[in-house]
């Protein structure tokens, strides 16, 4: 929908922000709302009066804070009580993250709460309501063309804050009070809207990696012939299977390998439970980098590779490349070159595998269970005729092909909603339409 601009603009005298609405106001945050930061940490002492905590997760994935939310329990004294207790119209923002570009995720507080705090690593935000409306202060926030001063003045190197200072200072637009409660009124409706298409866009993937799971589960242990002759596995993970295949311990078609780097000079590669194994500079992450690699295992196309601490959650895979990994984990080579890497890579990867790795772990609960050699040897394998596991693979990329096709177009749609929603909120907070006459 094309929306129309406002009668008439002025010069905002600020080169970012160019020209503004006639009537607009450009005006420093600390002149329209009260700022502080909160040092309530998460602890819990006997002297103290017990409170729920709004952390920086609560803000960092919801743009508002409601009853609904499992918040943290703790404690805290009587004066960060008075200080820190959250109101309905507060703004909760990260002033401290990784990320430079994390700084400044906003939530708006929905609803009045007892006993519920600001919590450590946030800003609390609270708009004179005389002049000013929390859900439009809010939306500001949402805007990546208001956003963007607050990155540029965030500092440091492994990690960035915001100072207070930078806060207070912050520019807003504002208009005539009336005016931003009917901007807050259109964006909530609108992006609201947005929000349920992406929702049901992403069920539709979510759909889509179901069937794939289920593809795939199927045929590494049923085969592709719905008409093949079946026999009783006599294994509860595995079931039914074709007559014609063959169970083995790991042991008998694996063997450990601990083969270390001299050099550490290799490709470093990371084993996830998403992506199986790939190689770590493909890889977004943060994690600590040891400074030598030295000692690493080494590990070779075809080789199979567990992360034994996140084992339970399907952290493993087939190696397509040769490389080092993490000591800590283990690396099993086959026996004989009639496995097919590609095959085994599907099948240690299904639903049904991780459930037996799971049974297969020693731990005192599931975060610190592990999968080693000895019980990973004795799980139980379905073994095909090599040309079968050739031809399950070929079907498996073909038909899981199709549907990474059909996800892709759903997320680009998704990537395109979300864009739209983003301009939307920095165009109307920003004077560049004029949506008065859509909440008349």
């Amino acid at each position: 929908m094309i929306y129309p601009r406002y009668p008439g603009y002025k010069d905002s005298g600020v080169e970012w922000l160019g020209e503004i609405p006639e009537g607009w106001t450009i005006q420093k945050l600390k002149y329209i709302a009260s700022i502080k930061f909160s040092n309530v940490d998460k602890h819990t002492k006997k002297e103290e009066i017990p409170v729920s905590l709004c952390n920086y997760v609560d803000v960092y994935y919801n743009d508002f804070i409601n009853n609904d939310l499992e918040l943290m329990k703790a404690t805290a004294t009587k004066a960060e009580i008075d200080k820190f207790a959250l109101k309905k119209g507060d703004i909760l923002i990260t002033k401290d993250s990784e990320s430079w570009d994390d700084i400044a995720v906003p939530a708006y507080v929905n609803t009045d709460f007892e006993g519920v705090l600001c919590g450590y690593h946030l800003a609390q935000i609270r708009p004179n309501i005389k002049v000013a409306c929390g859900k439009y202060i809010f939306r500001a926030f949402c805007s990546s063309v208001m956003n963007d001063q607050f990155k540029v003045e965030a500092t440091g190197v492994t990690r960035y804050g915001l100072g207070k200072y930078w806060l207070d200072n912050a520019l807003f637009l504002l208009p005539p009070k009336d005016e931003q409660t009917a901007i807050a009124s259109f964006l909530d409706r609108e992006t609201e809207r947005i929000d349920s298409l992406i929702a049901k866009k992403q069920r539709q993937i979510d759909l889509l990696q179901e069937k794939r799971s289920a593809l795939i589960s199927h045929a590494v242990t049923k085969g592709l012939d719905p008409n093949v002759r079946m026999k009783d596995s006599g294994i509860e993970w595995l079931g039914e299977i074709p007559e014609h295949w063959d169970i083995y311990r790991a042991k008998v078609l694996f063997k450990e390998i601990n083969d270390r780097s001299t050099t550490g000079e290799e490709e470093l590669l990371s084993v996830s439970h998403i992506t199986g194994v790939t190689k770590r500079s493909e890889k977004n992450v943060n994690m600590f980098m040891a400074e030598s690699l030295e000692g690493y295992k080494k590990c070779e196309p075809g080789d199979l590779v567990i992360n034994t601490m996140w084992a339970w959650m399907g952290a493993m895979g087939i190696a397509f490349e040769p490389g080092i990994v993490s000591p800590s984990y283990n690396v099993y080579r086959p026996r004989t070159s009639d496995i097919d890497p590609g095959f085994y890579d599907y099948m240690f990867r299904t639903g049904r595998f991780i459930a037996e790795v799971i049974c297969q772990s020693k731990g005192v609960w599931s975060s610190r269970l592990r999968l080693y050699p000895e019980a990973f040897f004795e799980i139980r394998l379905p073994y095909p005729p090599p040309q079968e596991q050739r031809e399950i693979l070929k079907s498996i990329i073909k038909e899981t092909g199709e549907y990474s096709l059909l996800q892709q177009k759903i997320e680009k749609s998704i990537e395109k909603l979300r864009e739209y929603r983003s301009a939307l909120i920095s165009a109307a907070v920003t004077g560049k339409i004029d949506v008065r006459e859509e909440t008349a």
